[in-house]
């Protein structure tokens, strides 16, 4: 196996992503492998689809190094056993359903607090060098957009409030034991294999491909950053290989444009080429009314750079959506 270089890794280093049969996952996996990364994925397959592994793994001539362990980052005897020779954690594995964390804070808490605290420890016994954290926009609340990093969390939900003790131990790890730590907060992400995701962008591209009416809830004019997936798996690649980080930092991960929900319904609806029928429902607690982000940390340090516009992206989306509905 290749040797790491200072914090710079080789073709043949092992990299663990949790969550890597999900939607962000496979397309993580996908870009890291083409890159000549030995992949480890540690998934429960609870919402993530092992069918989309596979098919993404017989697309390629001769299969990648690709290695699928099923199991959940709650079991911290699974977590030892499978961290063993990685040089890198890639943590995206979560309970991400801000509604489903108002109905089940527990089982949000235990998943993406304890889950993230046993893979630290794991890293931390394991001499892993390097650890991302798949965070959110959610840990922030609602805040005067732009946001950015030296903004005072509010979460509104317990989803948000597990991510930001989520955020809190990568820095104590990073302090305390030396584990090179970078947190991410993602904006709202979307693209190929999103298919199971309870995102808005997706449940509007079933409805459009259905003839069914878009729902929105509240008047519409809330707003969101919509970022690409291939756009967020660069990021992660840049925070994996980027020299002589410092560690500990957290950074927005968006586009820095603000788009409304009413802005996306007819994008999409011209992109389905016809109207659409909109039913309005009542604004939903926990959610946060607008958002986007300032991304220059990210740029400066990282050096990111988001590259797929948004009507692009969803143009490749809805490509995607008719060819899977096709299969």
């Amino acid at each position: 196996m290749a040797q790491t270089k200072g914090n710079q890794y080789c073709q043949g280093d092992t990299i663990l992503i949790t969550g890597g049969c999900g939607f962000i996952g496979i397309n993580l996996v996908k870009q890291l492998a083409d890159k000549g990364y030995r992949i480890r994925v540690l998934d429960n397959l609870s919402t993530g689809k092992e069918k989309n592994l596979k098919k993404l793994l017989i697309s390629y001539p001769q299969p990648p190094a690709v290695d699928l362990i099923v199991g959940d980052v709650r079991n911290q005897a699974i977590v030892n056993q499978n961290i063993k020779g990685a040089v890198a954690v890639v943590h995206l594995a979560a309970h991400t359903d801000v509604i489903g964390s108002l109905e089940n804070p527990k089982e949000d808490w235990d998943i993406n607090v304890n889950g993230t605290l046993n893979l630290l420890e794991a890293c931390r016994k394991n001499g892993v060098a390097k650890f991302i954290f798949a965070s959110s926009n959610a840990v922030l609340g609602e805040q005067p957009p732009p946001i950015d990093e030296s903004v005072i969390p509010r979460p509104l939900s317990p989803y948000g409030a597990s991510k930001l003790a989520g955020e809190a131990l990568c820095s104590s790890y990073c302090h305390s034991f030396g584990l090179e730590t970078s947190t991410l907060r993602f904006a709202n992400c979307y693209g190929p294999y999103s298919e199971h995701k309870n995102s808005v962008i997706t449940k509007f591209m079933k409805c459009a491909m259905e003839g069914m009416p878009l729902t929105i809830y509240g008047d519409g004019n809330q707003t969101r950053d919509f970022i690409h997936v291939d756009d967020i798996c660069r990021a992660i690649f840049l925070a994996l290989t980027k020299q002589s980080s410092p560690g500990g930092e957290v950074f927005q991960i968006a586009t820095g444009k603000e788009t409304s929900i009413n802005s996306l319904a007819r994008l999409i609806g011209e992109i389905a080429g016809r109207e659409l029928q909109i039913i309005h429902q009542p604004e939903r607690k926990g959610e946060i009314k607008r958002n986007y982000s300032d991304i220059n940390k990210a740029r400066t340090m990282l050096g990111f750079k988001p590259k797929v516009e948004l009507k692009a992206g969803l143009k490749d989306l809805w490509q995607w959506f008719q060819k899977e509905e096709k299969q």
